[in-house]
Order: structure tokens, then C-alpha cells, then sequence
């Protein structure tokens, strides 16, 4: 299996941890800023290290994000920068592209202009975002503990119309579903017997070990 590949546009605090905790695993990382001592700095910890104006289409687009797994646009300060870094990802046919937003009118932005999840650094740390990639196609993820992590999903085809006495998830794949969001709401008091339905996630209690029992 190749390696996953991701790219990280801007390099500020919330660029660089996602950057640095990417490192961590056996991941090719793109990390690209305009700032040439960002670039150097970060140089050590990526498989490439581009100094570009994330506005500039052509260089950009010169980069290969076409082969990238996700991208994240990690820069707030510059507006006209995080929309175009979007915009340019999606149309390079990035399957899932991370915004970093500065406020709710930033991300409502960001989301039409293509961002398939939006994150606003105050509710969700790189290091998480970071996690979550490295993982796979996760909602969210918390550590818990050194080892237990609490993890986010979306429900898998295979799982609608089965309950979970049926899929036996604790004994197969070493997780506790602990509960179900619908929307917004969140349900805990869950009955085992009743059928799982489409557009749900799953809340899991999963050993860090077990989480790629996940994917």
C-alpha cells in the first residue's frame, strides 16, 4: 500500500502542529508558506517544504495537490489566501480539504466555496486535526489517555439496517459504541436490537491500537 500524502498550507502555530504531528507517522507531507523562515523551520519535519503565495494559481497549482489525500488550508490571516488555497485544492481534485476559519461568516465562506469540513482553531487543535488524517476518514477524535481514544464516524454502508447486537462491534473489532448522533442531537441510552439508520455517526471508545480497525 503507498504511503498517504498530505499538504499544509500556511505554516503559523496551527499549521506547524498539524505538520509536526503528521511527521510522527509514515506519511509524505507538502508543507507550503510564503514566509521563507517558516519553510526553513519546518523544512526538517516534511517531505517537501515550498515557500509559494497560496494565491498564486499557477504555482499552486505546479505543486501536484492532485495527489494529495487532503489538504489542509491552515492560514486565517489573510482571507483572500484560505479561499483561494480552498478553491484551488478542490479544483486540483482533492478527495477532502480542511479549512482553518477565523469566525462563523469565514467558515460559511470557506464551506461554499468547497471545504468539506471547516475548523476553528478555539474548538479543535491541530494536533487532533492531525490525528484524525493520519487515522482515516474520521469526524473527530479525543484522547482520552495514553492509549484510549474516543472517536467519531460515519456509519458504514454495510452497518445500516443492523443493529448492534448484530454487528457484535466489541467482540469483531474491539470497540464500544457508547452513541449515536443524529444532526445535532446526541443519543446514549441506546437499544441494541434496533436497526441502525443511514446519515448517523457513531461515538466509539477504541484502544489507540485498535483504531485502524476503524477504516
Amino acid at each position: 500500500m503507498s504511503k498517504k500524502s498530505y499538504a499544509v498550507l500556511g505554516l503559523g502555530k496551527f499549521g506547524r502542529s498539524i505538520v509536526e504531528e503528521l511527521s510522527r507517522a509514515d506519511v509524505d507531507i507538502l508543507a507550503v508558506d510564503n514566509d521563507e523562515d517558516k519553510v526553513h523551520k519546518i523544512s526538517e519535519f516534511v517531505t517537501y517544504a515550498i515557500k509559494a503565495d497560496v494565491r498564486d494559481a499557477d504555482t499552486i497549482n505546479s505543486l501536484g495537490l492532485s495527489n494529495m489525500d487532503a489538504v489542509v488550508v491552515a492560514m486565517t490571516g489573510d482571507l483572500d489566501a484560505s479561499v483561494m488555497g480552498t478553491i484551488l485544492a478542490k479544483e486540483a481534485g482533492v478527495p477532502f480539504v480542511i479549512a482553518k476559519a477565523q469566525d462563523e461568516i469565514h467558515t460559511k465562506i470557506l464551506l461554499k466555496v468547497g471545504a468539506d469540513k471547516v475548523i476553528v482553531p478555539e474548538k479543535a487543535s491541530g494536533i487532533r486535526i492531525a490525528r484524525s488524517l493520519i487515522s482515516g476518514n474520521f469526524i473527530d477524535i479525543i484522547e482520552l489517555s495514553n492509549r484510549v481514544r474516543m472517536v467519531e464516524i460515519p456509519i458504514k454502508k454495510e452497518w445500516i439496517g443492523k443493529t448492534l447486537r448484530e454487528l457484535n462491534l466489541r467482540q469483531k473489532k474491539s470497540i464500544n459504541v457508547i452513541g449515536i448522533r443524529r444532526d445535532s442531537e446526541v443519543e446514549v441510552n441506546l437499544d441494541p436490537e434496533v436497526p441502525l439508520a443511514e446519515n448517523i455517526s457513531l461515538l466509539v471508545i477504541v484502544d489507540k491500537y485498535d483504531i485502524s480497525k476503524l477504516s
